[in-house]
């Protein structure tokens, strides 16, 4: 399998995770974007229409003949519910964290993002930058 993506966690990093926790084996190829004021994507634009996608988008998954994404790694492993109800369960949850997903990168990619008063707290001593969670959480605690 290749998995392609820019040399960033972003959208990807989902995808990483759950490869690993299916133990899948994968090949990541990364591009990598030029700095300002250009921000060249070169790297990826010559290659985009030569991989044979329907849709050629970053982040991809060719697993063979399937050029596919998340959906498909799921079915593959038998993680998309068992029953009618718990397959509706996940389409909603794959929904409503596109759905956040994508009113966080509007705000991250947005101009008019860095409220004052949000960025002076975050540069005052009082801004707490980590952990998000106690020392107790396995996870994301540090």
């Amino acid at each position: 399998m290749i998995l392609g993506y820019w040399d960033i966690r972003g959208w990807a990093h989902a995808i990483r995770l759950f490869l690993a926790y299916t133990d899948s084996h994968y090949e990541g190829k990364k591009y990598t974007m030029g700095d300002a004021p250009d921000y060249d994507r070169s790297q990826w634009l010559d290659e985009k229409f030569k991989l044979g996608l329907d849709f050629p988008n970053l982040p991809y998954l060719i697993d063979g003949a399937h050029k596919i994404i998340l959906c498909y790694i799921a079915r593959k492993h038998n993680l998309c519910g068992e029953t009618e109800e718990e397959m509706i369960h996940l389409d909603i949850l794959e929904n409503q964290a596109m759905d956040a997903s994508n009113q966080l990168t509007r705000v991250c990619y947005s101009p008019d993002f860095g409220l004052k008063k949000i960025s002076a707290y975050m540069k005052s001593s009082r801004f707490l930058p980590g952990p998000l969670f106690l020392k107790i959480a396995f996870w994301s605690n540090k």
